[in-house]
């Protein structure tokens, strides 16, 4: 599902690393860990295809991340929500950007508790509230990469317990996930450490 060869990776006059590769098929999860610094978001940004490596290769089931933005969702630090808007409003947006019926939205709705949320403007929301949002489009609107970063930071315990319930039935669908964390993952995960320093 994923194929990642040689990659060479920079941010200005930094290398964040040389000559790295990763594979990554259906049904599998990898932690991706390493200091702040180490190029963890970078990397999956560079497998979204929001950057440019300096050297390698990146395919999502063949194809370069540019033709395969339909394969993978991308979760990041910022959650990329309209603070204005209400909640029911940004949610409908989004599941329907990325190609969602009613019926995926709805299931998203239910699967993350957001229904008492939907009248609210999304700035109004705590941090754990906006990731749930966040987190909806991957249930709206499937895909089989989900490529995540610090998924489970701004959750409680047991939005944890849940989001983890959320990663293994997507691995046992079929689909994988690559996740850039600092705690273990509650996945059966391998590892690619990136290193770095503090």
């Amino acid at each position: 599902m994923l194929s990642v060869t040689g990659l060479s990776l920079s941010r200005g006059e930094r290398v964040l690393f040389r000559d790295l590769s990763l594979a990554l098929d259906a049904g599998q999860a990898v932690a991706l860990t390493g200091a702040n610094g180490a190029g963890k978001t970078s990397l999956l940004r560079a497998i979204a295809g929001f950057l440019r490596p300096d050297a390698g290769t990146i395919a999502v089931d063949g194809q370069p991340p540019a033709e395969a933005r339909d394969r993978l969702h991308f979760l990041g630090h910022q959650d990329g929500l309209k603070g204005q808007r209400l909640t029911g409003n940004e949610l409908d947006f989004q599941a329907r950007w990325l190609g969602a019926d009613a019926a995926g939205t709805a299931h998203a709705i239910q699967t993350l508790g957001l229904d008492p949320l939907l009248d609210l403007e999304t700035r109004k929301l705590s941090a754990g509230q906006r990731r749930r949002l966040a987190l909806a489009r991957l249930i709206a609107a499937p895909r089989p990469l989900w490529l995540m970063d610090e998924p489970f930071a701004p959750l409680d315990a047991g939005w944890r317990e849940a989001l983890g319930r959320l990663m293994a039935e997507h691995l046992v669908g079929g689909g994988a996930i690559l996740a850039a964390v600092h705690d273990p993952l509650p996945i059966p995960a391998a590892a690619l450490d990136l290193g770095g320093l503090s």
